[in-house]
């Protein structure tokens, strides 16, 4: 279920940024105390983030309508602010296609909310989980590039906007 962030998603938001384990492929892990000090009472308190709850306890995060900076490399569009797809989800939750399915209910959203309008999304080459995801839910490579050490993957989507 995706739904909007709550004070009881706090602990959960904590721990998905101190986990080495997610942090691998998005710049590591931050530390906890620090994390304890700097996360709002209700994280994500914003259009566009959702939660993802399984069995009543939040399991991952979905942010959809932060904008591309300009600065960064990637964009379709020359002066950049695309929509880009943000994601995590906690350890124990991977490999059941929890994210595809919240991902692709977002995009959904997205798509109804603001028709035509592409999303980006960036991912880690070396994460092959995020790199199939990506590819499950219809993002097209558009370009290849160094950021934060790492090569990046650069793809597009673009809603499917019936004809006639």
């Amino acid at each position: 279920m995706l739904r909007a962030s709550e004070a009881r998603d706090r602990a959960a938001c904590i721990e998905l940024s101190a986990s080495p384990e997610v942090g691998t492929y998005v710049g590591g892990a931050r530390p906890r105390d620090e994390l304890e000090r700097t996360v709002p009472e209700v994280p994500g308190r914003r259009p566009g983030f959702f939660v993802v709850e399984l069995g009543g306890a939040m399991i991952g995060y979905i942010q959809l309508l932060d904008r591309r900076d300009a600065e960064r490399p990637g964009h379709v569009r020359p002066e950049g602010g695309e929509a880009e797809l943000g994601y995590m989800f906690l350890p124990e939750a991977w490999g059941y296609g929890y994210a595809a399915e919240a991902c692709a209910a977002a995009l959904g959203w997205f798509a109804d909310a603001l028709p035509g309008e592409p999303v980006v999304l960036t991912t880690q080459t070396a994460n092959a989980r995020s790199m199939r995801l990506a590819a499950k839910l219809g993002f097209t490579a558009v370009e290849r590039f160094e950021e934060w050490g790492a090569e990046q993957l650069f793809g597009v989507w673009s809603p499917v906007t019936p004809s006639g």
